[in-house]
């Protein structure tokens, strides 16, 4: 799954919905200093410990992909165990924390919701995995940025950066030469990879506009509270979608129930629980650089652990996609701080470059 935090895969997302009211999810109306602290965020120091922890997790998180390439269990039942013993991970430290669990129906609805999409960002994910590795699937799960800025122009009103728009077909470049440059010698699965690959992206969208939906609601949770009730949401859709689709929820041996559970606890539950501790003392810019680190690694495991096949031109794609996912988040970030910025009165109101 996609650099991806809780919100940035598998993680620093953008604020599609930044500078704009909370919903009130029927409940007193939220508190509306959005633009104002998102003008703010200009002002961090960088919080070494707070860098720390977001490059530990993820490294954490970049494993994921690893450990779905080396189970033998189905990709639908490898989602299941791994939002299981995640969820219940994150939420013994929200119990632990003694975070509340009431909310209102409309905040449970809603996540809910998000566990439906990140079931499916899931279960695409996987089988993305299994037809094209690792590496090449991570990275086009990271395209959700590109979705992500295309769903704020349209249900937002929000204008796309100049660097976004350079961006786009740089990653389309970097995706040719990393799938191969003679489209019709491709390894069988390749295209069916790129097609899935591609879908986690538009599933994780959703999921990230729904998830800080959740988040942003006046009776919103605590946000550890918040993640594990989405991860246990996602446990039941994945339950639910394994068995329409006639598969197994057996675990073959030990082996494969350590894989599950260290997928689970480290990758789901422990990396999410560094990122969300640590991306909030980072300013955007620094948090969507580092969490680059993910998908980054995730294309090295490939290469070092499962041989993939990488000469000059899969590398200069590798890099090519992943300059490209920066140039996406760094410039709708930027554009996103100027509007609360002007929000806020504190800047004129002359147009964004």
């Amino acid at each position: 799954m996609s650099t991806q935090s809780p919100e940035n895969r598998h993680g620093s997302a953008s604020g599609t919905e930044r500078g704009k009211t909370a919903d009130t999810g029927g409940c007193a109306p939220a508190l509306r200093g959005s633009a104002a602290q998102a003008a703010g965020e200009t002002a961090h120091q960088l919080d070494m410990k707070a860098l720390l922890r977001v490059m530990a997790g993820a490294v954490m998180i970049s494993f994921s992909a690893v450990f779905v390439n080396v189970l033998e269990t189905s990709p639908s039942a490898s989602a299941f165990y791994r939002v299981l013993f995640g969820g219940m991970a994150l939420l013994a430290v929200a119990l632990w924390r003694r975070e509340r669990l009431s909310t209102s129906p409309l905040v449970l609805a809603t996540i809910a919701g998000a566990g439906v999409f990140f079931m499916l960002d899931l279960e695409c994910w996987h089988r993305s995995i299994l037809y094209i590795g690792p590496g090449l699937a991570t990275i086009l799960g990271n395209f959700q940025v590109f979705f992500m800025a295309f769903a704020g122009a349209v249900f937002f009103r929000e204008a796309l950066s100049l660097r976004l728009v350079v961006a786009l077909p740089l990653a389309v470049c970097g995706l040719w030469l990393l799938v191969g440059v003679d489209v019709d010698n491709l390894p069988e699965g390749t295209v069916m990879g790129v097609i899935m690959g591609l879908l986690t992206a538009v599933w994780y969208t959703g999921y990230i506009l729904l998830l800080r939906r959740s988040q942003r609601m006046a009776c919103r949770m605590p946000v550890m509270m918040n993640m594990a009730l989405v991860s246990l949401c996602t446990a039941a859709a994945c339950g639910v979608s394994t068995l329409l689709q006639g598969a197994s929820f057996a675990i073959p041996d030990t082996v494969n129930g350590m894989y599950l559970l260290g997928y689970g606890v480290l990758c789901q539950g422990v990396g999410w629980l560094l990122l969300s501790s640590g991306l909030p003392g980072l300013p955007a810019a620094v948090a969507g650089l580092v969490m680059l680190t993910q998908p980054t690694l995730s294309f090295v495991w490939d290469v070092l652990l499962f041989d993939r096949p990488t000469g000059p031109l899969g590398v200069a794609g590798a890099v090519m996609a992943i300059v490209a996912i920066w140039m996406g988040l760094s410039g709708q970030n930027a554009a996103q701080r100027r509007r609360a910025l002007k929000l806020a009165g504190r800047v004129s109101t002359a147009p964004e470059k």
